[in-house]
């Protein structure tokens, strides 16, 4: 039988891109998706699942509530649930357990990082995957973007949705907490908007990745710059014509659904 996973988050792109890195790595994989917790319930309902990864903050019914439903049931109660969070905080980790999550995964993550959680939660109710963890590795050399050879990079896929959303060139910094960096990256903004914030970083041997998850952490000396924005790395290019630069050029496109987020992003445009 199919291992059957169900994915929920109110971010359709976080969602996304879940389901193509577990359809990558986990051969015949059925993936299900939710918004929120309340669909996630209703899901269900249709299909047993072998494994859920919840996002924590969603609208209508958090990650935590739906947890703590499932924990309640008689059926699907004890189906391995692995919490995702921006917030990796100990507070944050202890509230997870407490609630009865098998395990969590910080935000931003790279595919290693999430295949190692899902491939450890499916070994213990028997549904390891096909060709064990060298299957679970597979793929990731095609994620991989060597930006600094040929110019800019550019995502295969949809374009991005145009919008209106206007643009204010800017100095400021900023803090992007990549997945395969083990503490937040300095960032020279350039420009910011309600949907994407470009800059400069430095040139490092662990460049992120195209699509690699982003948490965005604007400084302001009056500490009311707005934290914990979701996003993806949406394009990588040098900043100079110059293979030995050491500067690199990054926009990172927001996939934030939190009013309050969005509302505090707005404030600091605004105030700019």
């Amino acid at each position: 039988m199919a291992i059957r996973i169900l994915v929920v988050d109110d971010a359709s792109f976080i969602r996304d891109m879940v389901k193509k890195h577990l359809r990558e790595r986990i051969p015949g994989v059925e993936v299900f998706e939710a918004v929120d917790g309340n669909r996630a319930l209703a899901a269900m309902k249709n299909q047993t699942v072998d494994l859920i990864l919840s996002d924590w903050e969603m609208p209508n019914m958090s990650g935590e509530e739906l947890l703590r439903t499932l924990r309640q049931q008689t059926e699907g109660g004890d189906v391995p649930f692995v919490m995702v969070t921006s917030r990796g905080d100990r507070n944050h980790v202890v509230a997870a357990v407490e609630a009865g999550a098998s395990d969590y995964l910080v935000k931003p993550f790279t595919p290693e990082e999430l295949m190692r959680k899902v491939t450890k939660q499916l070994a213990r109710v028997g549904k390891v995957p096909k060709g064990g963890a060298h299957s679970a590795a597979q793929g990731v050399a095609a994620h991989s973007v060597s930006v600094l050879t040929g110019g800019a990079s550019r995502p295969s896929g949809p374009e991005p949705r145009q919008t209106s959303a206007k643009t204010k060139k800017l100095k400021g910094r900023a803090q992007l907490r990549l997945g395969n960096r083990g503490e937040g990256v300095r960032c020279v903004m350039r420009e910011l908007s309600s949907e994407a914030l470009t800059g400069l970083i430095q040139r490092t041997d662990a460049l992120p990745r195209l699509f690699d998850a982003v948490v965005v952490d604007i400084e302001s000396d009056d500490g009311e710059a707005p934290s914990q924005l979701n996003g993806y790395m949406h394009s990588l290019q040098a900043a100079e014509i110059d293979p030995d630069t050491q500067v690199v050029r990054v926009t990172v496109r927001f996939v934030d659904q939190d009013e309050e987020k969005q509302s505090a992003l707005k404030r600091y445009l605004e105030r700019l």
